[in-house]
């Protein structure tokens, strides 16, 4: 009796030790106005979140104590609190919040409001409106640099990456980029801002000092139609090694080779592959898969898919949660 016990008790430990050393996935479905929670050890689907209308764009505090909600159909930024596993509070955001980004001081949120051609600056700890900063037309991707000088919004419909001076919230230049930008992602060394271009089909990469474009990345998939290769969501690995980029409708996650700057592979994901989170070690990448109402998890090594995981209807951002920093 003593023996099985010991063993029941084994096997229990085991399992709690793996679950306690996987990071979480948090994932929003714009169907479902909920957020799926997946184990990276195990890939299997944890929790399963109610939160506002339409959820899109996801970032956690700085802490990691919270995750902020773009409910983008209740226009506003909710709160969630990750220890007490609710939402504690709103924040006010402008109409129609879709992306946003958290400035590096834990402190401010740049948001992006499609429908009035705003950013939309909040201070999270007074949960006011510091400034609103006239962009293009239907602003979308938001990002805010590792040094935390600059603010970029890039909007689909005037076709422009907007370059927003962090310490005045002005903005002070405009680069043209190809339709529909979607996404912008800032490097490690913020030497570097990439950009997505859903429409126009590529990706332009910048020079920061200069704010002058440096390459943009066409792509090509044999058998797939050229007008359904789509960027959306662009991933950087820390290393400075890889660039991944989300095709939507392609249904493929390009690699690209940071060095030259050129494609090395392309990995078939689910359908409407939309945005993609990195493990902190950078050896596992998310995609959240809109159509098909899944994400995949591919290999980086391997360059591979690994694990396709069952989540709401239409998943679209995704944030990473460090194993350090789950609450027990």
């Amino acid at each position: 009796m003593k023996a099985r016990t010991l063993a029941a008790t084994t096997a229990l430990c085991l399992l709690t030790c793996a679950s306690a050393s996987a990071h979480w996935l948090y994932v929003s479905n714009e169907k479902d106005d909920t957020l799926s929670v997946i184990d990276t050890e195990t890939n299997e689907l944890i929790d399963t979140i109610k939160v506002g209308e339409r959820p899109r764009g996801i970032t956690f505090s700085g802490d990691y104590k919270y995750l902020y909600i773009c409910a983008s159909d209740s226009n506003a930024v909710q709160v969630y609190d990750i220890a007490a596993k609710k939402i504690i509070h709103d924040l006010p955001s402008g109409d129609d919040p879709e992306q946003f980004a958290l400035a590096p001081d834990n402190k401010h949120l740049y948001i992006a409001n499609e429908n009035d051609a705003l950013a939309t600056v909040v201070d999270v700890d007074s949960r006011t409106v510091v400034a609103q900063i006239d962009v293009g037309v239907e602003p979308e991707g938001m990002a805010v640099s590792h040094d935390g000088k600059w603010a970029i919004v890039t909007s689909e419909t005037t076709a422009m990456v907007h370059w927003i001076d962090t310490a005045t919230n002005t903005l002070i230049d405009n680069t043209l980029v190809d339709q529909r930008p979607r996404e912008a992602q800032f490097s490690a060394d913020d030497k570097e801002l990439w950009v997505s271009s859903e429409i126009g089909g590529t990706v332009t990469v910048m020079d920061v000092a200069t704010r002058q474009i440096k390459k943009v990345i066409d792509f090509a998939i044999s058998g797939v139609s050229r007008d359904t290769i789509q960027p959306v969501g662009i991933r950087l690995t820390k290393d400075g090694k890889w660039a991944f980029v989300a095709l939507g409708p392609a249904n493929h996650v390009a690699v690209i080779d940071r060095a030259t700057m050129e494609v090395a592979n392309y990995v078939l994901v689910g359908r409407r592959v939309w945005h993609m989170a990195l493990t902190p070690e950078g050896d596992k990448l998310y995609t959240t898969n809109g159509v098909s109402g899944d994400v995949t998890m591919v290999d980086v090594a391997s360059q591979k898919p690994e694990k396709t995981i069952k989540v709401g209807r239409f998943p679209w951002g995704a944030a990473m949660l460090p194993k350090d920093k789950i609450p027990q």
